[in-house]
């Protein structure tokens, strides 16, 4: 079967962004590991610089022998914190390039890993019933996102737990003309050819949390990860970073299969 056309398009964009090394795709191999376990006990208020985009604290709870699936977060990134700290990580990822960073974090702390290189929308290689944890991002990426929710519920456990992230539908088409963000595409428009050969889609609230609820899932919590980025002039105009912290709308879901 011949595969989607964003699939072909971004698989081509992450092997590209590998080789010019964009941060998503360096591995972490500089974590202080006991550092990290003291936060995932509850030891300390703040998380460590980089482990504070897994969000929310919660999930690193008692990771110890858990079976953790990172859904399109290869780059050896969250899997050597989920590694780090006892749990059994399979990565999924449209790019063997991120793959290879996290086979390469695996080997660096000395944990075991399973990497398989594949579409979110078709877990079919993974068993119904497999995960206590299913760690998901960048379902920008893809057309059709009642699939990866169902491909999610069929992998977890009873009780097991999809933390998933979005941007806000209403502002995901904006770019910055000069004097400050402009939205360039109408609201009824969901889909985004990038001038960088990327594919995007724009997915609506009411299938963003209704399709959840027909797969089984139970939703639990949202957070608001852009409430508290404050301006750092570090960041130009029109960067991720300077955007994030003045339009904001990046939202994390945790749902639980019931």
């Amino acid at each position: 079967m011949d595969k989607p056309e964003e699939v072909v398009a971004n698989k081509k964009h992450w092997e590209r962004m590998v080789k010019e090394r964009c941060g998503y795709t360096i591995p972490w191999l500089d974590l202080d590991v006991n550092i990290i376990r003291k936060y995932s006990r509850g030891e300390l208020d703040n998380a460590p610089d980089k482990i504070s985009v897994i969000t929310p604290k919660s999930i690193l709870t008692d990771m110890e022998g858990k079976d953790v699936l990172c859904l399109a977060a290869g780059g050896g990134q969250q899997s050597a914190v989920f590694g780090s700290l006892g749990a059994n990580v399979t990565v999924v990822d449209i790019a063997q390039g991120q793959l290879d960073a996290d086979q390469k974090a695996a080997k660096h702390y000395g944990y075991k890993i399973k990497t398989i290189q594949g579409d979110m929308q078709d877990l079919s290689c993974l068993d119904d019933d497999s995960f206590d944890l299913v760690y998901g991002t960048a379902i920008c990426y893809v057309s059709d996102i009642q699939k990866v929710y169902s491909e999610v519920s069929r992998v977890l456990r009873r009780d097991g737990l999809f933390r998933v992230d979005f941007g806000q539908p209403a502002i995901h088409f904006i770019k910055w003309d000069g004097e400050g963000y402009q939205i360039y595409k109408p609201y009824c428009e969901s889909l985004d050819l990038r001038e960088d050969g990327a594919i995007e889609f724009r997915h609506y609230m009411d299938d963003i949390f209704n399709r959840l609820i027909e797969v089984g899932l139970t939703i639990i919590e949202v957070e608001d990860l852009s409430r508290n980025r404050k301006p750092d002039k570090e960041f130009p105009p029109g960067s991720w970073n300077h955007e994030n912290s003045y339009v904001g709308g990046s939202f994390v879901i945790i749902s639980q299969k019931t």
